[in-house]
């Protein structure tokens, strides 16, 4: 384990001082380029399509793939799919490299506790900011962030899209047990369209054919034309349009998740 934790330290400060270099990397914390649906009626794997590998060797395909994203989000999801479907095909030393790369997010948190128990917190934010993109879906990790951010005064409710956190004007907030967000910061977030009425006061986002338009001060909303009520209307905050979080998210097929210890809104595409 401190062997592991050296390394990653290293690693993380060179990534630090090469921001550029870490910021190409960033963009594969959204999607993953591997189709991972395994079909029941054959033994083929997801890379019978992408490699040509059907049947007994399939796994070759997920074996070559892991090379070109085992530092990047994806490499953990073949790692975990490589470790349950073809264990018993895998040498012990693929097996405990693999286990290292699946585990890539509980590794950097581990030398982000260990920055902040040094007092390196800015260290350690940029660190668990790491394990967040390795795992975008893990609540545990943005909670120790925004513990981090805690110490360093950052306080308030947080927004994280796909592991990166947005830059809006106006802070998100609460209202009626609600989480509001501005608009047009998530929407871009998430690479949706956005258009504003001014005669109707209406704001409509489309994104992979789904199109929600909603009113400002009104509690209904349309999603693909069919009318929905929703708790809180949407708002105009210090000159920027606000919506209720999770409606919009959900509207647009996007997983949205709240930890309540740091007030931290998570939303992910699945």
């Amino acid at each position: 384990s401190c062997v592991l934790a050296t390394s990653l330290m290293a690693g993380s400060a060179l990534a630090k001082s090469e921001t550029s270099q870490s910021n190409e990397g960033k963009s594969d914390a959204v999607k993953v380029n591997v189709d991972l649906k395994v079909k029941a009626d054959r033994d083929a794997t997801v890379t019978s399509d992408t490699y040509g590998n059907q049947g007994h060797n399939g796994y070759k395909g997920l074996l070559n793939a892991i090379d070109n994203v085992k530092d990047k989000p994806a490499g953990a999801v073949i790692a975990d799919l490589l470790l349950s479907k073809y264990g018993t095909q895998l040498t012990a030393e693929k097996k405990a490299e693999l286990e290292v790369i699946k585990e890539k997010d509980a590794a950097l948190s581990v030398v982000a506790d260990l920055l902040d128990k040094n007092g390196s917190v800015t260290d350690a934010v940029y660190v668990q900011k790491e394990a967040i993109l390795a795992n975008v879906t893990n609540l545990d990790s943005y909670k120790k962030l925004g513990k981090l951010y805690e110490k360093l005064g950052k306080i308030g409710v947080k927004l994280y899209v796909n592991g990166e956190e947005p830059t809006f004007e106006v802070a998100p907030f609460i209202r009626e047990g609600n989480t509001l967000v501005p608009f047009r910061a998530i929407s871009e977030a998430l690479k949706a369209t956005v258009t504003w009425n001014a005669e109707e006061r209406s704001v409509t986002v489309t994104r992979d054919g789904i199109t929600v338009k909603l009113f400002i001060d009104s509690k209904t909303a349309t999603v693909n034309g069919k009318e929905v009520t929703l708790e809180v209307p949407a708002a105009i905050e210090q000159g920027s349009t606000v919506v209720p979080v999770r409606f919009v998210s959900e509207a647009l097929k996007a997983a949205v998740k709240w930890e309540a210890d740091t007030q931290s809104v998570v939303i992910y595409e699945e």
